[in-house]
């Protein structure tokens, strides 16, 4: 496995490839991370990671300077999966002038959900998805589904500016009582992670009752963020989107079997957490 920090030298490593699969991380690497090195050699080679973590899509108030950082490990782990270059720029190398070109998304995507709560958030990922393809040049590219808008928002750039890279959604991966795997679960304190998989459970308590029929998708929602207050989480949203669009489903559409998502976002103590499943 190769490691490179700048991109002349990431360019000379690939050049001559054309099946280039780029799985993107912000590094302190897990489980979930993994799988997605292993769909993205299902795709395409050689694999590229690139490991960065990017100071456009955190607010003033977020966890920039304090988010985990741990290269080492995360290339041991990435060597022991068959990843055959890591992208590790510094911002310097990244962002070597002030980032005054940003790619903003279409209001329907980043103002709702993720956007709402996290104002600018997709502005600073689209902006360094966009700058990492031009890097690194995939033709495929390996998002995870634990990040839903994110996936779908990287996707519309994608088809929007006629990008030739395919983008492949990699599964949720799971702990064995249900939490989705996540770099910020190391902020949980031991009684949070042991508290942290009632999001999983409440989201699939909602999944069921929509697949078993319940006609008021608002209710449940209301019923869920309920639930959750009610054991000490502070929910910033629990809703049922439609796959296509995150757009919220008529009535007619639930019941001509639009195919839905429920998505969640919480706090549990300091610490934020996401997740969805679909419908």
């Amino acid at each position: 496995m190769r490691i490179v920090h700048t991109i002349s030298e990431l360019r000379q490593a690939l050049a001559g490839t054309t099946k280039t699969a780029f799985v993107p991380t912000m590094g302190n690497l897990h489980e979930g991370h993994l799988s997605l090195v292993k769909l993205a050699k299902e795709h395409g080679g050689p694999v590229v990671a690139s490991v960065f973590v990017n100071r456009l899509q955190f607010a003033p108030h977020e966890d920039f300077d304090t988010y985990p950082r741990t290269f080492e490990r995360d290339c041991d782990l990435l060597r022991s999966v068959g990843c055959n270059v890591v992208f590790a720029p510094s911002e310097e190398e990244l962002y070597p002038e002030p980032q005054v070109f940003r790619i903003v998304p279409p209001p329907e995507l980043d103002t709702i959900l993720e956007g709402e709560f996290r104002p600018g958030f997709f502005t600073g990922v689209s902006t360094v998805v966009l700058k990492l393809f031009n890097c690194v040049q995939p033709r495929f590219a390996v998002f995870g589904k634990k990040d839903y808008q994110q996936l779908m928002v990287v996707r519309r750039m994608v088809q929007q500016l006629a990008l030739p890279i395919d983008i492949v959604a990699g599964d949720t991966t799971r702990a064995e009582d249900g939490l989705a795997l996540s770099s910020r679960n190391s902020y949980l304190s031991p009684a949070e992670r042991a508290e942290a998989p009632q999001l999983a459970m409440t989201l699939r308590h909602v999944q069921l009752s929509l697949r078993n029929g319940q006609p008021d998708a608002a209710e449940l929602e209301r019923e869920a963020m309920d639930m959750l207050r009610q054991r000490g989480w502070a929910p910033d949203y629990v809703a049922v989107r439609r796959r296509s669009d995150l757009g919220v489903p008529t009535a007619e559409q639930r019941a001509a079997g639009e195919p839905l998502v429920v998505l969640a976002a919480a706090k549990l103590g300091g610490t934020r957490l996401i997740d969805n499943f679909e419908v």
